[in-house]
């Protein structure tokens, strides 16, 4: 497996749970400007039948998807009324979701949770200039916002440390050194390297100073050999 970089392109979507479908949709859509993309109801079978493919242990449930921004999407289960509440600090649960978004998007929400008369915790500076506002929906699921005081925030590049950064903390994790090793090796060494956005190699090799050969000199792909 290639592992130059992560296996997915990103968050396809996130599920929740909802006893109250309408109320969710209003808070989502008219507070947080996150608009429904597509609403439809479980097949019959999937629920409790043999089909049945992780989704909630019930028949029919509504399940309505919103677009969360940064082509990902949110989806809710509308669940059965009297279902108790789930703890989100227990194993297996959701603490909480956080969302990435431009410092005037931010202000906007703010200003929209304000007007809703929603209380809120911030902004407060979580770290790496990032700054983030907490709030609840109606379900009681914790939310997060968060700007980076950018128009057009890179999440990933501004939370990647640097190898002894990232080692500090692991040290208290592994005392194996090449476990240590593995974990850091596709981290920049310095924060230059970091902000000039250098490539990484993997650990032990080094870039050829040779000329790369052009497409039409490389052996054609039925001459290569597979590796299993």
């Amino acid at each position: 497996m290639n592992r130059s970089g992560p296996l997915s392109r990103g968050v396809h979507h996130l599920a929740l749970n909802t006893d109250d479908m309408k109320m969710t949709l209003d808070f989502y859509t008219r507070v947080l400007g996150m608009p429904l993309v597509h609403a439809l109801k479980v097949t019959p079978g999937l629920g409790t039948g043999p089909g049945n493919r992780g989704n909630p242990p019930f028949e029919n449930l509504r399940h309505y998807f919103l677009d969360a921004g940064g082509d990902s999407l949110l989806a809710f289960f509308e669940m059965p009324k009297g279902l108790p509440r789930g703890d989100r600090n227990a194993i297996g649960t959701m603490q909480h979701v956080s969302f990435s978004v431009s410092e005037e998007r931010f202000s906007q929400v703010r200003e929209s949770l304000e007007k809703a008369a929603i209380s809120y915790l911030g902004p407060l500076d979580v770290g790496c200039d990032t700054w983030s506002m907490y709030f609840f929906d109606p379900n009681g699921i914790r939310l997060e916002f968060s700007h980076q005081k950018e128009s057009e925030p890179r999440v990933v590049k501004r939370w990647t440390q640097t190898r002894a950064e990232a080692l500090a903390e692991l040290r208290t994790l592994s005392d194996d050194p090449a476990w240590l090793q593995a974990a850091v090796a596709h981290l920049p060494v310095s924060r230059e390297a970091r902000r000039a956005g250098k490539p990484r190699t993997a650990p032990g090799r080094k870039r050829s100073s040779a000329p790369r050969r052009s497409r039409a000199a490389r052996p054609s792909p039925r001459l290569r050999t597979s590796r299993r």
